[in-house]
């Protein structure tokens, strides 16, 4: 887990919590701070999930040689917010441990496996926004 200071965690968001995104209030209402913007090691494989509202997508890793690097926001909390923040994370995502391009890991969202049957992967579009914006291209 990468800190940056003293009781603080830093955590990846790749969907509805990005900034402009719908969730985004929650990291903001805990007071976090954004540190970067970068992608993913091109371990991952993308998702939008299937009934989710806000739409929301999922990211699993993958060791088969398929992934891609997904374009992450990295915010700090503290770690008294992280605690808040992660026990309101519905299923199917979890908090895990993401590997980031630069070889450095950081906690952030991850989706159980289970769901990816009736998920569309976007992976293509590398990121969450990208995906959104060809959504509302295409209807």
């Amino acid at each position: 887990m990468t800190t940056t200071s003293t009781n603080m965690i830093s955590l990846a968001v790749v969907g509805a919590h990005l900034t402009g995104q719908p969730l985004n209030y929650q990291l903001q209402e805990r007071h976090a701070t954004l540190l970067k913007t970068c992608e993913t090691a091109s371990t991952y494989r993308f998702y939008a999930l299937a009934n989710t509202q806000p739409a929301k997508p999922g990211l699993v890793k993958v060791l088969d040689g398929s992934g891609v690097g997904i374009e992450v926001e990295v915010w700090q909390l503290s770690a008294e917010g992280f605690g808040t923040f992660v026990a309101a994370v519905p299923p199917p995502l979890v908090i895990g441990t993401l590997d980031l391009e630069d070889g450095s890991s950081v906690k952030g969202f991850l989706c159980e496996p289970y769901v990816i049957p009736d998920a569309q992967d976007i992976s293509q579009y590398g990121s969450w926004r990208n995906y959104l914006a060809s959504w509302v291209k295409t209807s």
